[in-house]
């Protein structure tokens, strides 16, 4: 196993504790024992915590949070990439852990706007980090690459409609003021994955190399995505290169920058932001089926060649 490799398990494991500790830290520290509401899945598990307390029943937010992200990565197992799901899964796993053994004591007291904005930012840098890293914290963010994958659209207005909801009931059950923190949170966690990550659907790499060839054909083998070949010169060196564009979702971002630099390691990759691709922007469905006719072609080809 060779340096790079090495490094790259480290930075991934350190990735996967730090944001697995980052949320648990903003939950338990700021959002719940200030009545603060993350967003998305979080949120709602917060909720059906307080729910369960009228009844005198205690059931930790950590749980109903692990609870709720089961069924998601059953789901996600089939639609949404397996590697993608397992680790989302499982950093959502340790968080929930931590979750359940930190205590849950408010530091930063009768402060209720700096709980949000410093629980918002530790939940979208924990987002940011495991994104980078080709993974996610669980909950709406692997519901989000199953429906980016299968149809290619975002889930923008799903998940407002979810944050609006927790927010209302925020409002009207535990103060309209929680409910103005809130959005404070959910905003403060936007900014900071957008920092981060990035906050579009659809991107443009650019990769300039020496090595297309080897390029390509890592690309092609792993990712059913379209690729333009265009001439290129260094205008310091003269030297002849080509440029690969390509047109991808943010969730294969992560795998294509890999594959690409294990091909050729002093590639030069430029990523954009595309605002909209108006044709052959194949989702899940079409990625599967093409591969399978690939397989089924390389199949044929090599019956024939024995035969």
């Amino acid at each position: 196993m060779n340096f790079t490799r090495i490094k790259n398990y480290a930075v991934l494991i350190g990735g996967f504790i730090l944001g697995a500790f980052l949320i648990a830290i903003a939950m338990n520290f700021f959002f719940i024992p200030n009545k603060i509401f993350s967003a998305g899945f979080n949120g709602i598990a917060q909720l059906l915590s307080l729910f369960f307390g009228v009844f005198h029943i205690n059931v930790e937010v950590g749980t109903m949070i692990l609870l709720f992200n089961i069924p998601i990565a059953l789901v996600g197992w089939f639609w949404a990439g397996r590697r993608f799901v397992i680790i989302s899964f499982l950093n959502n796993l340790l968080a929930s852990v931590i979750q359940i053994v930190l205590p849950k004591v408010s530091v930063v007291n009768h402060e209720p706007i700096l709980a949000a904005l410093f629980g918002g930012v530790l939940v979208g840098v924990s987002m940011g980090i495991t994104f980078k890293l080709g993974f996610s914290t669980g909950g709406m963010d692997v519901v989000a690459a199953i429906v980016q994958k299968r149809t290619g659209k975002s889930i923008g207005f799903v998940s407002m409609f979810i944050n609006g909801v927790i927010v209302i009931i925020a409002g009207f059950f535990i103060g309209w003021q929680n409910a103005m923190y809130t959005i404070i949170g959910i905003y403060a966690t936007s900014l900071a994955v957008d920092s981060i990550y990035t906050k579009h659907q659809k991107l443009t790499a650019l990769i300039v190399t020496k090595k297309p060839d080897q390029v390509i054909e890592n690309l092609q083998a792993n990712v059913v995505r379209g690729i333009t070949i265009l001439d290129s010169v260094g205008a310091y060196t003269k030297r002849p290169s080509k440029t690969l564009m390509m047109v991808l979702s943010r969730y294969e971002l992560n795998d294509t920058q890999r594959l690409a630099k294990e091909a050729d390691p002093d590639a030069f990759i430029n990523i954009l932001n595309t605002i909209n691709v108006s044709n052959n922007f194949v989702n899940e469905d079409l990625q599967h089926q093409i591969r399978m006719e690939k397989l089924a072609a390389q199949s044929h080809l090599s019956d024939n060649l024995h035969n």
